[in-house]
């Protein structure tokens, strides 16, 4: 292989360090940086583990001294909030469930950064994300599949990456397990070796989303609204649409014969709707903002569609309509599809391309 030189994205974690160290044993001329996102001075005093947090930065400045490359930080404070947190927060204002892993994957981590490494003389960028960089000889176009670790894939917030991102991108960590990436950090005695992953919104540490959109956005409602069945039936009161998601279980405080789970909700209104397990599946939706890397020839193909990251592949019925919607019929029904979360489709472990959930029909 060619020497390049390459900016690794470098949260504080392991897999992002061991990428570095990996990128550098193949003999590529290597450097990192860590991007500084969201609220240093709140974030970083709440949530030390995230990537915008002091401890991040200090790992991950630790690990570039240890592999001997040059290091970075970078401020995308201003663009993070643009593209990230005012989107999440305008999403859940309309009773929408954003990913703002995915988004930031969009706009942030890999566009702008691609765009700092090349002010600093590096034309590939690197993360240590689960999954894996094709090109496809017959169209030349390149695409995405799964990581070897199927429990740590992360191809599926991937999707939104464009041709000319991929074509300068490095995963290494995607060929390796976990438990591989770990062992490796050991061997090279990285200060990161046994740092557990974080799990959270970066920038809403607490997981509480509605508390987090009253604190930085006001979103207040004048009183409390009413949960609802579909049928009208008042069973009690919220202190707010935006503290609920549909397929929502835990804390709606309301008894019922049956177990309850949300369904909707309507900001206009300010009501939540629940219903039972079988109200909250199911089967059509239409998917918007479609990016493609391998999109099949036919106009309706079968194919294995993931909604979400925590949602297992299913197969289903896949359509693209003459306006360029996509429209998916899963071959059985699925818990919770929902507006303003990412369909992401998959020809075994191929990524073909995903989009974002625009409406639900059935």
């Amino acid at each position: 292989m060619d020497s390049k030189r390459i900016l690794v994205a470098m949260s504080g974690g392991v897999d992002s360090s061991v990428a570095a160290a990996l990128l550098k044993a193949q003999g590529h001329e290597v450097a990192g940086a860590t991007i500084r996102t969201w609220a240093s001075g709140k974030c970083a005093d709440l949530n030390t583990r995230a990537c915008c947090g002091i401890s991040g930065v200090e790992d991950a400045r630790e690990v570039a001294l240890a592999l001997d490359i040059p290091y970075w930080v970078f401020n995308f404070e201003e663009d993070f909030k643009k593209y990230v947190v005012d989107h999440f927060a305008s999403e859940y204002k309309k009773g929408r469930t954003p990913n703002p892993c995915i988004s930031c994957n969009e706009h942030i981590k890999f566009r702008l950064f691609l765009e700092r490494g090349r002010q600093l003389g590096y034309d590939y960028i690197a993360t240590g994300h689960y999954a894996q960089v094709h090109k496809e000889l017959e169209t030349g176009r390149y695409y995405l599949s799964e990581g070897v670790d199927a429990g740590k894939d992360q191809s599926y917030v991937l999707f939104p990456l464009e041709q000319n991102l991929l074509e300068k991108l490095f995963l290494p960590v995607g060929q390796f397990t976990k438990i591989e990436i770990r062992e490796q950090a050991r061997a090279l005695n990285l200060c990161v070796m046994n740092k557990p992953d974080s799990q959270e919104i970066c920038f809403i540490p607490s997981n509480d989303y509605g508390a987090f959109l009253e604190r930085e956005y006001s979103v207040q409602t004048a009183k409390p609204g009413v949960i609802r069945t579909r049928e009208g039936k008042v069973l009690g009161e919220h202190p707010g649409y935006f503290h609920f998601t549909k397929g929502q279980r835990r804390g709606l405080g309301v008894a019922f014969s049956e177990r309850l789970y949300v369904i909707d909700t309507i900001p206009e209104t300010n009501e939540v709707i629940v219903g039972t397990k079988e109200d909250v599946l199911g089967e059509t939706f239409e998917v918007r903002r479609m990016n493609w890397f391998l999109k099949p020839a036919a106009e309706t193909f079968r194919a294995q569609v993931k909604i979400r990251s925590q949602h297992s592949q299913a197969w289903a019925q896949v359509g693209v309509l003459e306006d360029g919607t996509t429209r998916v019929t899963f071959e059985e029904s699925q818990d919770a599809i929902t507006a303003g979360q990412g369909a992401v489709i998959y020809d075994g472990p191929k990524v073909l391309g995903g989009g974002w959930i625009e409406k639900v029909i059935s």
